[in-house]
């Protein structure tokens, strides 16, 4: 399939609300339903509670917390049973946090006939799509500015005991709703805020290097693309600057809107084993490459080319190079040795990314 084909679908189910403060209209968007709270395990200390708690008032079934990052399925079992023991016949999950949390809300919304979490955990071992018993309105609140998770359908579930990362992704799984509040990042540590922008920066290009591209999520690529380049180094700087956070909080919610059409590519199929294998965060393991993943993509197709050029404020053949003058400008190495892995190991990395999934959707594949 050609990159920006001439006839085009883009399709986001996802009613999306962003600003300062909009965390407010959680009520209103909750109607008169019952809801249950799923979040990340310091949200209780940030306060995050207690605004969920007075906003929700007597709507509020109770919170879910013990959140672990990257869920895994020999987490997600337990979990999952306690949560549909506990809360069945409960209408909506408000995920707040980062991918983390949201990702586990997405696996907690979509029931099993028996409340167990083997009957769906089997159907994404064998890369089946699952019909769920039940399902429950998903609401989306980041507190990260680089997931893109809230407004996208797809969760990701490792099962680091046998090596392998699944995607779940149904029409159950897309959230009712989006609340994007910048001030919810402005207490984001410098590694989170680093990892969580250059997370956003490779949804961006990930989806311009891309056989499903399209005018739509080009347009929200480009944008996303250059303003996180454009912030996330002074936002390094100055992690208190309300303006920055919002500014990085709008570029990766770009960014999501533009890879929720068109998945991701190359660089996010090498980082799946970077994180497995190596424990590298995932904002680091999916931004690292993008240099070299660049240039691979660079001359493949004249169209793409020319939207990537709109990205750089140089020729587009010196665009690698800017890449990783940025990455390292941020402490970042964009080199597969910085992480132990040698030449022979990241060429077998690369061919195998290509044939996975996600690889397949590169323009170079």
């Amino acid at each position: 399939m050609a990159a920006h084909a001439s006839s085009w679908t883009y399709h986001n189910p996802v009613a999306v609300t962003f600003g300062a403060g909009c965390l407010a209209q959680l009520g209103s968007r909750v109607a008169k339903r019952q809801a249950v709270v799923v979040t990340f395990p310091e949200a209780a200390g940030l306060g995050l509670h207690e605004r969920l708690a007075r906003i929700l008032g007597e709507r509020l079934r109770g919170f879910v917390a013990d959140i672990a990052p990257n869920p895994d399925v020999a987490e997600l079992r337990a979990l999952y049973a306690d949560f549909w023991r506990e809360y069945r016949d409960c209408e909506t999950v408000v995920a707040v946090g980062g991918g983390s949390a949201l990702d586990t809300a997405k696996a907690l919304v979509v029931g099993t006939a028996d409340g167990e979490f083997t009957g769906l955990e089997a159907s994404l071992a064998a890369g089946r799509s699952y019909v769920p018993h039940h399902a429950k309105a998903l609401i989306t609140i980041p507190t990260t500015a680089g997931t893109g998770s809230e407004v996208t359908p797809w969760a990701t579930v490792w099962d680091r005991g046998a090596h392998r990362k699944y995607s779940l992704h149904l029409r159950e799984t897309w959230p009712e709703a989006a609340l994007v509040d910048p001030d919810l990042t402005m207490t984001l540590p410098a590694s989170v805020t680093l990892q969580s922008g250059l997370d956003a920066l490779s949804h961006a290009l990930e989806s311009i290097w891309n056989v499903n591209a399209n005018p739509v999520s080009d347009a929200l690529a480009v944008s996303a693309a250059r303003a996180m380049m454009a912030t996330l180094p002074a936002l390094m700087q100055d992690l208190g600057d309300a303006g920055l956070r919002a500014r990085a909080s709008q570029a990766a919610l770009q960014a999501g809107l533009a890879f929720s059409n068109t998945k991701t590519a190359l660089a996010h199929s090498l980082s799946y084993e970077m994180t497995l294998r190596y424990g590298l965060p995932h904002g680091i393991a999916c931004s690292f490459t993008l240099p070299l993943v660049l240039e691979r993509a660079r001359g493949r197709d004249a169209a793409r080319d020319a939207t990537l050029a709109q990205v750089f404020d140089c020729p587009l053949a010196d665009a690698g190079d800017r890449l990783r003058a940025f990455l390292e400008s941020l402490g970042v190495s964009p080199r597969f040795e910085a992480y132990g892995v040698d030449a022979s190991e990241s060429t077998r990395m690369i061919a195998d990314a290509l044939e996975g999934p996600r690889g397949r959707n590169f323009i170079g594949a």
